[in-house]
């Protein structure tokens, strides 16, 4: 069986959800996780920012958009040494302004994924996948890019059934 690992940046607190600012106990983008682990096994990897980014939703996205325009890669509280143990990949993160937060990009620049295979999770409020599976390909040196899935954040705790089926498709 594959080894797979599970990378996740999520966010706890304020956020967007069908148009409405609401507060979340736990991200959406962990929810998912946690359901991929569930289904096939692995291992968690949260990405954690030294600097947290602001609790108000809006100043946080904002934080974010100027990482974005400035290709930031800000302080990770956690790298491991190395993914070697891995076959399977699965980044997932919430879609903001078209892709991962910068967060992620810090942690994947570390690796070189020759020979891994690597899935994009997206949880969004409208936009998809957006651009995870090129910044994989950007991102992921020498990895072999599979099926993405997007999930609707507001739908996320309810998605277990789509996860999984997801999940066992293609990490097993």
């Amino acid at each position: 069986m594959a080894e797979n690992l599970i990378i996740y940046y999520s966010r706890a607190g304020e956020n967007y959800v069908n148009g409405n600012i609401v507060n979340l106990k736990k991200g959406n983008t962990e929810i998912a996780a946690e359901y991929i682990q569930k289904a096939v096994g692995g291992d968690l990897l949260k990405v954690e920012t030294v600097k947290e980014y602001d609790a108000d939703y809006y100043r946080c996205i904002e934080e974010a958009k100027k990482e974005l325009a400035e290709n930031a890669r800000p302080e990770i509280k956690f790298c491991p040494e190395s993914i070697d143990g891995y076959d399977n990949i699965v980044v997932a993160g919430p879609c903001w302004w078209g892709t991962y937060p910068c967060a992620v990009f810090t942690l994947l620049e570390k690796f070189d994924f020759t020979g891994k295979k690597v899935f994009p999770v997206m949880t969004h409020e409208g936009s998809g996948l957006g651009g995870a599976v090129n910044s994989l390909r950007k991102y992921c040196r020498g990895a072999e890019v599979g099926e993405g899935l997007a999930v609707h954040g507001a739908e996320t705790a309810k998605s277990e059934k789509t996860i999984t089926a997801w999940a066992k498709r293609n990490l097993l």
